[in-house]
Protein backbone atom coordinates (compact mmCIF):
# COMPACT_ATOMS: atom_id res chain seq x y z
CA UNK A 1 0.00 0.00 0.00
CA UNK A 2 1.45 3.59 -1.17
CA UNK A 3 1.45 5.73 2.11
CA UNK A 4 0.43 9.30 1.82
CA UNK A 5 4.09 10.72 2.14
CA UNK A 6 4.90 8.57 -1.08
CA UNK A 7 1.77 9.07 -2.76
CA UNK A 8 2.07 13.01 -2.27
CA UNK A 9 6.26 12.87 -3.26
CA UNK A 10 4.41 11.54 -6.76
CA UNK A 11 2.24 14.47 -7.12
CA UNK A 12 4.33 17.31 -5.93
CA UNK A 13 7.36 15.94 -8.59
CA UNK A 14 4.59 16.18 -11.71
CA UNK A 15 2.04 18.63 -11.51
CA UNK A 16 0.44 19.41 -8.32
CA UNK A 17 -2.17 21.62 -7.12
CA UNK A 18 -0.71 24.55 -4.63
CA UNK A 19 -3.22 26.44 -2.85
CA UNK A 20 -2.22 29.87 -1.88
CA UNK A 21 -3.51 31.58 1.18
CA UNK A 22 -2.95 35.07 1.53
CA UNK A 23 -2.53 37.04 -2.43
CA UNK A 24 -0.49 40.07 -1.46
CA UNK A 25 3.22 40.75 -1.54
CA UNK A 26 3.93 37.62 -0.46
CA UNK A 27 1.54 35.23 -1.49
CA UNK A 28 1.34 36.72 -5.36
CA UNK A 29 4.44 36.42 -6.47
CA UNK A 30 4.64 32.70 -5.08
CA UNK A 31 1.51 31.76 -6.66
CA UNK A 32 2.66 32.90 -10.23
CA UNK A 33 5.65 30.86 -9.54
CA UNK A 34 4.62 27.65 -8.73
CA UNK A 35 1.69 28.37 -11.88
CA UNK A 36 4.47 28.76 -14.09
CA UNK A 37 6.76 25.52 -13.04
CA UNK A 38 3.95 23.81 -14.00
CA UNK A 39 1.54 23.47 -10.97
CA UNK A 40 -2.17 24.44 -10.76
CA UNK A 41 -2.40 26.90 -8.52
CA UNK A 42 -5.72 28.38 -6.44
CA UNK A 43 -5.25 31.47 -4.46
CA UNK A 44 -7.85 32.03 -1.81
CA UNK A 45 -7.95 35.83 -0.50
CA UNK A 46 -11.03 37.30 1.31
CA UNK A 47 -10.87 40.96 0.12
CA UNK A 48 -13.55 40.82 -2.79
CA UNK A 49 -11.77 43.72 -4.33
CA UNK A 50 -8.29 41.15 -4.92
CA UNK A 51 -9.84 38.55 -6.64
CA UNK A 52 -11.53 40.58 -8.90
CA UNK A 53 -8.30 42.09 -9.83
CA UNK A 54 -6.70 38.68 -10.36
CA UNK A 55 -9.48 36.79 -12.23
CA UNK A 56 -9.55 39.20 -14.61
CA UNK A 57 -5.32 38.87 -15.03
CA UNK A 58 -4.71 42.19 -13.07
CA UNK A 59 -1.66 42.57 -11.03
CA UNK A 60 -1.47 44.96 -8.07
CA UNK A 61 1.65 43.91 -7.06
CA UNK A 62 5.25 45.83 -8.81
CA UNK A 63 6.86 42.11 -8.67
CA UNK A 64 4.33 40.64 -10.69
CA UNK A 65 3.50 42.10 -14.13
CA UNK A 66 0.08 41.99 -15.01
CA UNK A 67 1.64 40.34 -18.78
CA UNK A 68 2.65 37.61 -16.58
CA UNK A 69 -0.10 37.08 -14.80
CA UNK A 70 -3.01 37.26 -17.32
CA UNK A 71 -1.41 34.15 -19.47
CA UNK A 72 -1.36 32.32 -16.09
CA UNK A 73 -5.49 33.56 -15.39
CA UNK A 74 -6.68 32.92 -18.92
CA UNK A 75 -5.28 29.13 -19.34
CA UNK A 76 -6.92 28.24 -15.65
CA UNK A 77 -3.15 27.52 -14.52
CA UNK A 78 -4.27 29.75 -11.52
CA UNK A 79 -7.09 31.48 -10.34
CA UNK A 80 -8.63 33.14 -7.14
CA UNK A 81 -11.56 32.87 -4.99
CA UNK A 82 -12.58 33.37 -1.63
CA UNK A 83 -14.07 30.12 -1.33
CA UNK A 84 -11.74 27.86 1.45
CA UNK A 85 -13.18 24.70 0.20
CA UNK A 86 -10.99 24.89 -2.88
CA UNK A 87 -8.37 24.08 -0.95
CA UNK A 88 -9.96 20.43 -0.20
CA UNK A 89 -8.19 19.58 -3.60
CA UNK A 90 -5.02 20.63 -2.82
CA UNK A 91 -1.81 19.16 -2.64
CA UNK A 92 -0.27 21.48 -1.12
CA UNK A 93 -1.68 24.58 1.11
CA UNK A 94 0.93 27.81 1.69
CA UNK A 95 -0.52 30.46 4.08
CA UNK A 96 1.22 33.80 3.49
CA UNK A 97 -1.15 36.14 5.66
CA UNK A 98 -0.13 39.64 7.65
CA UNK A 99 1.48 39.36 11.06
CA UNK A 100 0.94 43.00 12.11
CA UNK A 101 1.65 44.27 15.45
CA UNK A 102 -1.22 45.18 18.18
CA UNK A 103 -1.28 48.14 19.76
CA UNK A 104 0.97 47.69 22.30
CA UNK A 105 3.55 46.39 20.14
CA UNK A 106 2.69 42.43 20.49
CA UNK A 107 2.22 40.26 17.69
CA UNK A 108 -0.88 40.02 16.06
CA UNK A 109 -1.25 36.25 14.70
CA UNK A 110 -5.12 36.63 14.50
CA UNK A 111 -4.53 35.74 10.68
CA UNK A 112 -2.90 32.78 10.83
CA UNK A 113 -5.45 31.85 13.33
CA UNK A 114 -8.24 32.40 11.18
CA UNK A 115 -6.49 30.78 8.40
CA UNK A 116 -5.33 27.76 10.35
CA UNK A 117 -8.83 26.89 11.83
CA UNK A 118 -10.07 27.55 7.90
CA UNK A 119 -7.75 24.89 6.75
CA UNK A 120 -8.59 22.61 9.65
CA UNK A 121 -12.07 22.24 8.65
CA UNK A 122 -10.92 21.27 4.77
CA UNK A 123 -7.81 19.12 5.34
CA UNK A 124 -7.12 15.18 4.38
CA UNK A 125 -4.53 12.65 4.42
CA UNK A 126 -2.00 13.52 2.10
CA UNK A 127 -1.71 17.07 2.45
CA UNK A 128 1.29 19.34 3.14
CA UNK A 129 0.80 22.66 4.80
CA UNK A 130 3.27 25.14 4.75
CA UNK A 131 3.03 28.67 7.07
CA UNK A 132 5.08 31.52 5.22
CA UNK A 133 4.34 34.36 7.70
CA UNK A 134 6.70 35.63 9.69
CA UNK A 135 5.82 34.86 13.39
CA UNK A 136 7.22 33.95 16.84
CA UNK A 137 9.19 30.66 17.24
CA UNK A 138 6.60 27.73 17.94
CA UNK A 139 3.77 28.99 15.83
CA UNK A 140 3.96 26.71 13.69
CA UNK A 141 3.65 23.98 16.59
CA UNK A 142 1.53 25.52 18.87
CA UNK A 143 -1.00 27.09 16.31
CA UNK A 144 -1.23 24.77 13.35
CA UNK A 145 -0.43 21.36 14.55
CA UNK A 146 -3.45 20.98 17.42
CA UNK A 147 -5.83 22.55 15.07
CA UNK A 148 -5.04 19.85 12.58
CA UNK A 149 -4.31 16.71 14.55
CA UNK A 150 -7.82 17.62 15.94
CA UNK A 151 -9.09 16.66 12.88
CA UNK A 152 -7.93 13.10 13.43
CA UNK A 153 -4.54 13.11 11.36
CA UNK A 154 -1.23 12.55 12.61
CA UNK A 155 1.53 14.83 11.74
CA UNK A 156 4.24 13.68 9.36
CA UNK A 157 2.09 10.16 8.52
CA UNK A 158 -1.13 11.53 7.40
CA UNK A 159 -0.82 15.40 6.77
CA UNK A 160 3.04 16.66 6.55
CA UNK A 161 3.07 20.31 8.01
CA UNK A 162 6.64 23.04 7.55
CA UNK A 163 7.44 26.53 7.98
CA UNK A 164 9.13 28.34 5.31
CA UNK A 165 9.88 32.44 6.18
CA UNK A 166 9.11 34.04 3.15
CA UNK A 167 12.39 36.67 1.76
CA UNK A 168 10.35 38.58 -0.41
CA UNK A 169 12.27 42.08 -1.20
CA UNK A 170 9.90 44.53 -3.25
CA UNK A 171 11.39 45.93 -5.70
CA UNK A 172 15.08 43.94 -5.71
CA UNK A 173 15.04 42.96 -9.53
CA UNK A 174 18.29 41.00 -9.00
CA UNK A 175 17.47 39.03 -5.91
CA UNK A 176 13.94 37.53 -7.25
CA UNK A 177 11.92 34.68 -5.68
CA UNK A 178 13.78 31.97 -7.46
CA UNK A 179 17.01 33.49 -6.94
CA UNK A 180 16.70 33.77 -3.10
CA UNK A 181 17.55 30.31 -1.41
CA UNK A 182 14.67 28.96 0.49
CA UNK A 183 14.68 27.89 4.18
CA UNK A 184 12.53 25.40 5.07
CA UNK A 185 12.06 23.54 8.31
CA UNK A 186 9.47 20.45 8.53
CA UNK A 187 7.74 18.92 11.71
CA UNK A 188 9.41 15.72 11.15
CA UNK A 189 11.77 14.60 8.44
CA UNK A 190 9.05 13.44 6.03
CA UNK A 191 7.66 16.40 6.17
CA UNK A 192 10.66 18.67 5.62
CA UNK A 193 11.32 16.84 2.31
CA UNK A 194 8.22 17.20 0.92
CA UNK A 195 8.06 21.06 2.04
CA UNK A 196 11.42 21.15 -0.04
CA UNK A 197 10.56 19.38 -2.90
CA UNK A 198 7.96 21.59 -3.31
CA UNK A 199 9.84 24.96 -2.76
CA UNK A 200 12.25 23.39 -5.40
CA UNK A 201 10.17 23.80 -8.12
CA UNK A 202 10.51 27.55 -7.78
CA UNK A 203 13.82 27.99 -5.83
CA UNK A 204 17.33 27.42 -7.22
CA UNK A 205 18.23 26.52 -3.61
CA UNK A 206 16.33 24.97 -0.57
CA UNK A 207 18.00 24.87 2.59
CA UNK A 208 16.27 22.54 5.24
CA UNK A 209 16.53 23.47 8.81
CA UNK A 210 16.00 20.87 11.69
CA UNK A 211 12.28 22.15 12.59
CA UNK A 212 9.91 24.62 12.14
CA UNK A 213 11.34 26.91 15.09
CA UNK A 214 14.52 26.91 13.79
CA UNK A 215 13.16 28.48 10.33
CA UNK A 216 10.68 30.84 12.29
CA UNK A 217 13.74 32.20 13.88
CA UNK A 218 15.79 32.29 10.92
CA UNK A 219 13.51 35.19 9.67
CA UNK A 220 13.38 37.25 13.00
CA UNK A 221 17.48 37.13 13.16
CA UNK A 222 17.64 38.37 9.38
CA UNK A 223 15.46 41.37 9.94
CA UNK A 224 16.52 42.00 13.48
CA UNK A 225 20.18 41.99 11.96
CA UNK A 226 19.44 44.45 9.75
CA UNK A 227 17.06 46.68 12.24
CA UNK A 228 20.36 46.66 14.74
CA UNK A 229 22.83 47.71 11.72
CA UNK A 230 20.66 50.53 11.04
CA UNK A 231 19.82 51.50 13.77
CA UNK A 232 23.93 51.82 14.25
CA UNK A 233 24.47 53.49 11.23
CA UNK A 234 21.50 55.79 12.27
CA UNK A 235 22.75 56.74 15.62
CA UNK A 236 26.22 57.13 13.45
CA UNK A 237 24.85 59.52 11.52
CA UNK A 238 23.87 61.60 14.04
CA UNK A 239 27.15 61.53 15.91
CA UNK A 240 28.59 62.05 13.01
CA UNK A 241 26.95 65.33 12.09
CA UNK A 242 27.67 66.76 15.63
CA UNK A 243 31.15 66.12 14.42
CA UNK A 244 31.22 68.08 11.27
CA UNK A 245 32.23 64.73 9.59
CA UNK A 246 30.41 63.54 6.26
CA UNK A 247 29.10 60.21 7.68
CA UNK A 248 28.57 59.18 4.02
CA UNK A 249 32.05 59.51 3.36
CA UNK A 250 32.99 57.48 6.22
CA UNK A 251 30.66 54.72 4.72
CA UNK A 252 32.23 54.46 1.39
CA UNK A 253 35.74 54.41 2.85
CA UNK A 254 34.91 51.93 5.73
CA UNK A 255 33.24 49.64 2.71
CA UNK A 256 36.68 49.22 0.93
CA UNK A 257 37.43 47.01 3.88
CA UNK A 258 37.61 43.28 2.37
CA UNK A 259 36.50 41.25 5.34
CA UNK A 260 34.62 42.13 8.87
CA UNK A 261 32.42 45.11 7.49
CA UNK A 262 28.94 45.21 5.79
CA UNK A 263 28.04 48.71 4.64
CA UNK A 264 24.27 50.03 6.02
CA UNK A 265 23.09 52.92 4.87
CA UNK A 266 20.72 55.88 7.29
CA UNK A 267 17.80 57.50 6.58
CA UNK A 268 15.10 58.88 7.62
CA UNK A 269 13.08 55.91 9.71
CA UNK A 270 12.19 52.26 9.18
CA UNK A 271 9.05 51.43 6.88
CA UNK A 272 7.98 48.43 4.96
CA UNK A 273 6.27 44.61 6.57
CA UNK A 274 8.71 43.53 8.19
CA UNK A 275 11.91 45.72 9.60
CA UNK A 276 9.45 47.68 11.73
CA UNK A 277 8.01 44.28 13.28
CA UNK A 278 9.07 41.52 13.22
CA UNK A 279 11.79 42.19 15.80
CA UNK A 280 9.26 42.46 18.31
CA UNK A 281 7.58 38.77 17.42
CA UNK A 282 10.97 37.80 18.69
CA UNK A 283 11.39 40.45 21.89
CA UNK A 284 7.76 39.09 22.95
CA UNK A 285 8.19 35.33 22.27
CA UNK A 286 11.99 35.63 24.99
CA UNK A 287 10.17 37.92 27.32
CA UNK A 288 7.84 34.82 28.04
CA UNK A 289 10.99 33.24 28.58
CA UNK A 290 11.92 35.26 30.95
CA UNK A 291 15.01 37.81 29.26
CA UNK A 292 15.10 41.17 28.26
CA UNK A 293 16.24 41.58 24.90
CA UNK A 294 18.20 44.50 25.19
CA UNK A 295 19.56 45.12 21.60
CA UNK A 296 16.17 44.78 19.19
CA UNK A 297 15.04 47.44 22.41
CA UNK A 298 18.14 49.86 22.07
CA UNK A 299 17.48 49.58 17.88
CA UNK A 300 13.46 50.03 17.89
CA UNK A 301 14.41 53.37 20.21
CA UNK A 302 16.80 54.85 17.54
CA UNK A 303 15.18 53.91 14.44
CA UNK A 304 11.71 55.20 15.45
CA UNK A 305 13.38 58.76 16.55
CA UNK A 306 14.76 59.20 13.41
CA UNK A 307 11.51 60.60 11.70
CA UNK A 308 11.64 63.28 14.66
CA UNK A 309 15.22 63.99 13.86
CA UNK A 310 14.84 64.67 10.52
CA UNK A 311 12.02 67.22 11.18
CA UNK A 312 14.85 68.60 13.48
CA UNK A 313 17.11 68.83 10.44
CA UNK A 314 14.62 70.89 8.53
CA UNK A 315 13.99 73.26 11.79
CA UNK A 316 17.38 74.09 11.81
CA UNK A 317 18.15 74.78 8.19
CA UNK A 318 14.95 76.86 8.36
CA UNK A 319 16.24 78.66 11.00
CA UNK A 320 19.78 79.10 10.02
CA UNK A 321 17.19 81.30 7.06
CA UNK A 322 15.63 83.36 9.56
CA UNK A 323 12.52 80.96 8.40
CA UNK A 324 10.69 78.81 10.89
CA UNK A 325 8.38 75.45 9.96
CA UNK A 326 5.40 76.67 10.54
CA UNK A 327 4.16 78.64 7.34
CA UNK A 328 7.38 76.81 5.35
CA UNK A 329 5.94 75.72 2.07
CA UNK A 330 7.63 72.05 1.78
CA UNK A 331 7.99 69.73 -0.97
CA UNK A 332 8.28 65.86 -0.18
CA UNK A 333 10.16 63.94 -2.89
CA UNK A 334 8.84 60.39 -2.20
CA UNK A 335 6.54 58.25 0.24
CA UNK A 336 7.15 55.24 -0.70
CA UNK A 337 9.45 53.70 2.22
CA UNK A 338 11.82 52.48 -0.17
CA UNK A 339 13.23 53.67 -3.84
CA UNK A 340 11.53 52.10 -6.80
CA UNK A 341 8.39 50.69 -5.48
CA UNK A 342 5.12 51.70 -4.26
CA UNK A 343 4.64 50.80 -0.80
CA UNK A 344 4.06 53.01 1.70
CA UNK A 345 3.27 50.67 4.43
CA UNK A 346 5.06 52.27 7.76
CA UNK A 347 6.72 54.77 5.19
CA UNK A 348 8.74 57.29 7.40
CA UNK A 349 7.49 59.74 5.41
CA UNK A 350 3.82 59.95 5.87
CA UNK A 351 5.16 60.50 10.03
CA UNK A 352 7.24 63.01 8.88
CA UNK A 353 4.44 64.89 6.75
CA UNK A 354 2.08 64.55 9.44
CA UNK A 355 4.62 66.60 12.07
CA UNK A 356 5.31 68.60 9.46
CA UNK A 357 1.19 69.65 9.03
CA UNK A 358 0.94 69.57 12.96
CA UNK A 359 3.47 72.15 13.06
CA UNK A 360 1.77 74.46 10.09
CA UNK A 361 3.88 73.91 7.76
CA UNK A 362 2.27 73.90 3.65
CA UNK A 363 3.27 70.52 2.45
CA UNK A 364 3.03 69.23 -1.27
CA UNK A 365 4.56 65.69 -2.33
CA UNK A 366 5.51 64.18 -5.29
CA UNK A 367 6.05 60.90 -5.80
CA UNK A 368 6.13 58.55 -9.42
CA UNK A 369 4.91 55.60 -7.65
CA UNK A 370 2.50 56.58 -5.36
CA UNK A 371 -0.54 58.85 -6.79
CA UNK A 372 -2.65 59.73 -3.29
CA UNK A 373 -1.96 59.43 0.13
CA UNK A 374 -3.75 59.94 3.21
CA UNK A 375 -2.15 61.86 6.30
CA UNK A 376 -4.12 61.64 9.40
CA UNK A 377 -7.10 61.54 7.59
CA UNK A 378 -6.45 64.51 5.37
CA UNK A 379 -5.68 63.77 1.54
CA UNK A 380 -2.96 64.52 -0.92
CA UNK A 381 -2.05 63.90 -4.34
CA UNK A 382 0.92 63.82 -5.93
CA UNK A 383 2.37 66.92 -7.64
CA UNK A 384 4.44 67.04 -11.00
CA UNK A 385 8.04 68.16 -9.36
CA UNK A 386 9.03 69.81 -12.54
CA UNK A 387 6.23 72.02 -12.11
CA UNK A 388 6.25 72.89 -8.40
CA UNK A 389 8.29 76.32 -9.04
CA UNK A 390 11.39 74.47 -6.55
CA UNK A 391 12.20 77.78 -6.13
CA UNK A 392 9.40 79.06 -4.61
CA UNK A 393 9.51 76.22 -1.82
CA UNK A 394 11.44 76.93 1.88
CA UNK A 395 12.56 73.08 1.58
CA UNK A 396 12.96 70.69 -0.76
CA UNK A 397 12.83 67.30 1.40
CA UNK A 398 14.21 63.93 -0.26
CA UNK A 399 12.47 60.83 1.85
CA UNK A 400 12.86 58.32 -0.68
CA UNK A 401 15.76 58.30 -3.71
CA UNK A 402 13.27 56.86 -6.70
CA UNK A 403 14.82 56.92 -10.19
CA UNK A 404 14.06 59.41 -12.07
CA UNK A 405 14.94 62.54 -10.41
CA UNK A 406 17.20 65.40 -11.82
CA UNK A 407 18.99 65.84 -8.64
CA UNK A 408 21.43 68.42 -10.43
CA UNK A 409 18.33 70.62 -11.39
CA UNK A 410 17.14 70.19 -8.05
CA UNK A 411 19.59 71.31 -6.26
CA UNK A 412 20.32 73.87 -8.66
CA UNK A 413 16.60 74.93 -8.52
CA UNK A 414 15.38 74.65 -5.00
CA UNK A 415 16.34 77.36 -2.05
CA UNK A 416 16.98 74.58 0.34
CA UNK A 417 17.47 70.63 0.08
CA UNK A 418 16.97 68.22 3.24
CA UNK A 419 18.32 65.04 1.74
CA UNK A 420 17.80 61.91 4.57
CA UNK A 421 19.05 59.35 0.92
CA UNK A 422 22.31 60.93 -0.13
CA UNK A 423 20.80 61.63 -3.38
CA UNK A 424 22.60 64.30 -4.00
CA UNK A 425 26.10 63.17 -2.72
CA UNK A 426 27.36 62.32 -6.02
CA UNK A 427 27.32 66.41 -6.70
CA UNK A 428 29.86 67.38 -4.59
CA UNK A 429 28.92 70.07 -1.82
CA UNK A 430 26.52 72.65 -2.27
CA UNK A 431 25.32 75.34 -0.17
CA UNK A 432 21.81 74.79 -0.07
CA UNK A 433 21.73 71.13 0.69
CA UNK A 434 21.58 69.40 4.11
CA UNK A 435 22.56 65.81 4.31
CA UNK A 436 21.62 63.57 7.22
Amino acid sequence: MTSAADSLRQRLAAAPTVGVVGLGYVGLPLAVAFAESGASVVGVDLDAARVARITAGESFIEDVPSDALGPLVRSGRLRATDDWKVLRDADAIVICVPTPLGKSREPDISFIVGAADSVARIIRRGQLVVLESTTYPGTTQEVLLPRFEAQGLEAGKDFFLAFSPERIDPGNTQFTLREIPKVVGGFTPACGELAALLYGRVSRQVVPVGSPETAELVKLYENTFRSVNIALVNEFAIMSRKLGIDVWEVIRAAATKPFGFMPFYPGPGLGGHCLPSDPYYLSWKVRLEGYEPRFITFADEINRQMPHYVIEMIADALNERERSVKGARILVLGVAYKANVADTRDSPALEIIDTLLVRGAHVAYHDPHVARISVNGQRFESIDWRDAALGTRDVVLITTAHAGYDWASIVRDARLVVDTRNATGGLGRAGNVVRL
